[in-house]
């Protein structure tokens, strides 16, 4: 059994104003548990708690009640921040707020450079980061020069190049067009195939059936969890979560209302064309 490298025991935490008085709470007493090498993906509906809980992961939020455990590293000891920082970076939905260099090559030394890594070190580390996301040509120039997908690819690389053992993604694609979308999906595959521990947190049903594991946040609580065909098999109501079935799954739900014999289980939309083409329904 893989070992364990996030944890979260009874987990809340609340937005306060001024005063101390609670705004909100997106977290309401969450466990949940992410396997060291696993690729888990985290769904739920504008205001589930689920960028709250990514946050929680990195050690930008300190829980309110319970702990968070990072690759045996308790988020509450500050002493332990950097190096739990370190363990598991972070990639935001708008890369603009990441980049902080004028040139590329600078700002994915940044984290390497701020960790102390002597310079011929932090230059294989920039290096190998920038050949993993394909952005090496890319180096010399300035992110304002980049599409949007690209910034994403240099955040990326910039996670990369502090060694993080995990990656947490908040929304990585949602201010990027179909193309960007596919590309960086193509390099969070590639992380996890390297192994890489990946934390995806989405709204896109097409992301997450490339999870091995899903986690559905409702409310701040933890409603629901499994594989994506546990998820997505029907036995669980994700209506009742404001969340709609990936497209391939609900178009093979329509084709057997029809009389049409497309077998359960499929919810890819690779795995729906290479079915329907190769069978006659």
């Amino acid at each position: 059994m893989a070992e364990t490298f996030i944890e979260l025991n009874h987990v809340s935490f609340s937005y306060t104003d001024e005063e101390g008085n609670v705004l909100s709470r997106p977290l309401q007493d969450v466990n949940l548990t992410i396997k060291r090498g696993s690729f888990v993906a985290v769904l739920g509906k504008n205001g589930s708690g689920k960028s709250t809980l990514a946050k929680h992961l990195n050690a930008l939020l300190p829980p309110d009640e319970g702990d968070v455990i990072v690759n045996g590293m308790n988020t509450k000891d500050q002493s332990l921040i950097w190096e739990i920082r370190k363990s598991c970076g972070m990639v935001f939905q708008n890369p603009d707020n990441q980049l902080v260099s004028s040139v590329v090559e600078d700002d994915v030394a940044f984290g390497p450079e701020n960790l102390g890594v002597p310079s011929d070190e932090i230059r294989q580390r920039v290096d190998m980061a920038l050949n993993a996301v394909g952005m090496y040509e890319h180096r010399k120039k300035g992110p304002h020069l980049l599409s949007g997908g690209q910034k994403q690819r240099i955040a990326i690389a910039g996670v990369l190049a502090m060694n993080s053992e995990c990656i947490v993604f908040d929304e990585p694609t949602a201010m990027l067009d179909p193309k960007g979308r596919r590309e960086i999906m193509e390099i969070i595959e590639k992380l996890h195939e390297s192994g890489k521990t990946i934390v995806l947190i989405t709204h896109f049903m097409e992301e997450a059936v490339l999870a091995d594991y899903i986690f559905i946040m409702n409310d701040g609580r933890l409603v629901a969890e499994g594989s994506p065909d546990e998820i997505f098999s029907g036995n669980v109501n994700l209506k009742e979560y404001s969340l709609r079935p990936p497209f391939a799954a609900a178009l093979a739900g329509e084709l057997r209302k029809r009389g049409m014999t497309v077998p359960q289980g499929i919810y890819k939309n690779e795995d729906l064309k290479d079915y329907l083409l190769t069978h006659k329904c």
